[in-house]
């Protein structure tokens, strides 16, 4: 062969990789692009992507313990429940999946969990990307970013989230292991519930690898102490855990979103540990048999988990009327945005009260902690609140429907607790036809990506007017 020939294949060999790169490049371009212009449609595709193999996993034979197909409803319902991180099921996660499918639940629980963090730091990072330099600047300190994602880097914030995530959930499982291993299990059987605790608590998941749940360890601090501080630091949600990992208990760094966060979790907290004490201390059917130190910790336990937690330690059936009522209420707040928590949020009620005490007071503003809120912020707050509220009464009435011998308060349980990701269950979902698993599976999958995509959407679809009508206001109450 010639020099000049070699020449030429050299030139033509480098001009393909040069193409080869370029069109690499402008592929992950798109991409990236795609992912900060469009996160509410990613959150969508990528859920329903991971639900439908999960599905498909599960109602494969070697998924059952008896080695059948598991029913389609059954499968898809438990694929939603897992990747939503709520708890519900309709078949006992210990009973009737094998090992193997009990491995693809917490595969679920921990890929959904991730997932729920990633999008909703993308979320994030998509509404700052819409705000100047100025706007970013802020979002990153809101999100506690700066010095690392470089005005919103997308990888440097996802690995702080995965890195983050992954080393609570080790940490959850090194203290409940031992425990297990104390109780008499093996070191095999011992690692495997720690870990699988460790990743359903730290995810709001709600799942349970035993048969009888956690009863048999309603009074063992050892189990329910980490139980409890996963489901808490879960639910406190990304933004709020990395300020206080950089400024620990230094309040004067705080930013606004953690403030709020943390004092509307801490009064929820102490207030549903109160009136659910009250309420349940001569109820015999709970803990009118335990002492005053049981009835305290299965008060405070039953608090953290109404919240996005799911675990129980009573049977909701057998709760007094307020309880459940308490327990309903909790389980719409949910905990922290941003986080892997449920329901419409505790900044968002943070917002609400502080919008309805500035109107009482007069003022015309909204302020808190020496900061103004902007008037989007409780238009935002408005629609997610409505939102939540009516996917709740569509799927109450649709359930009532379905199932006609199901009564309005078990009913309305069953789909607060699927809107809010809770998993805490009145023995409804396993009891329903078909067609009621499918809308109980629906309204997990929009209390999940409903919430967050809402008010992302409703951020960024900020327009300026060029012009403004006259001003008229209509009869309020």
């Amino acid at each position: 062969m010639s020099e000049s020939s070699r020449q030429r294949r050299v030139e033509h060999a480098e001009r393909l990789r040069v193409r080869h790169r370029r069109k690499l490049l402008r592929l992950k371009t798109a991409l990236a692009d795609f992912t900060v212009r469009s996160p509410a449609r990613l959150a969508l595709g990528a859920f329903l992507l991971v639900i439908t193999v999960f599905t498909s996993l599960l109602a494969a034979p070697f998924a059952a313990a008896d080695g059948q197909p598991t029913a389609l409803h059954d499968a898809l319902f438990t694929a939603v429940s897992a990747v939503c991180v709520t708890g519900l099921t309709t078949v006992s996660t210990a009973v009737h999946w094998s090992f193997f499918g009990q491995l693809l639940i917490l595969i679920a629980m921990f890929v959904g969990g991730l997932g729920i963090l990633t999008i909703a730091s993308l979320l994030s990072l998509a509404v700052s990307k819409r705000l100047g330099v100025r706007g970013k600047l802020v979002a990153q300190s809101s999100m506690n970013t700066a010095g690392t994602s470089a005005l919103g880097e997308v990888r440097s914030l996802l690995r702080i989230v995965i890195l983050t995530a992954v080393s609570l959930q080790l940490v959850i499982s090194l203290l409940l292991v031992p425990r297990f291993m104390v109780l008499g299990e093996s070191f095999s059987s011992a690692i495997w519930h720690g870990v699988f605790y460790a990743v359903s608590a730290f995810n709001n998941a709600g799942f349970t690898p035993h048969s009888d749940g956690l009863v048999p360890y309603h009074m063992d601090g050892w189990i329910l102490g980490p139980l409890m501080l996963g489901v808490f630091l879960g639910s406190l949600g990304f933004p709020v855990i990395m300020v206080l990992l950089a400024h620990r208990l230094n309040h004067r760094k705080w930013n606004l979103h953690t403030k709020l966060t943390l004092l509307v979790t801490m009064i929820l907290l102490v207030v549903g540990t109160v009136l659910w004490l009250a309420a349940e201390w001569n109820n015999a059917g709970t803990i009118a048999g335990l002492g005053p130190g049981e009835k305290f910790t299965n008060a405070l336990f039953a608090s953290v988990m109404t919240r996005s937690g799911g675990f129980n330690l009573v049977d909701p059936n057998q709760l007094e009327p307020v309880s459940v009522l308490l327990t309903n209420a909790l389980m719409f707040a949910g905990g922290g945005s941003a986080s892997t928590a449920g329901g419409i949020k505790v900044t968002t009620i943070a917002v609400m009260f502080l919008a309805i005490a500035a109107e009482v007071r007069g003022d015309s503003e909204v302020r808190a902690f020496g900061r103004r809120l902007p008037e989007s912020t409780m238009r935002v707050a408005i629609s997610v609140i409505v939102l939540g509220a009516t996917l709740v009464a569509v799927a109450t009435a649709a359930l009532l429907v379905i199932d006609s011998r199901l009564s309005f308060d078990r009913a309305l349980f069953e789909s607060i607790s699927a809107f809010g990701t809770v998993g805490l269950s009145m023995n409804v979902s396993a009891e329903l036809p078909p067609e009621g698993k499918y809308v109980l599976s629906a309204l997990m999958f929009a209390g999940r990506i409903g919430s967050i995509t809402l008010a992302s959407a409703l951020t960024m679809r900020h327009r300026d007017t060029l012009y403004q009508y006259p001003e008229e206001r209509p009869i309020i109450g």
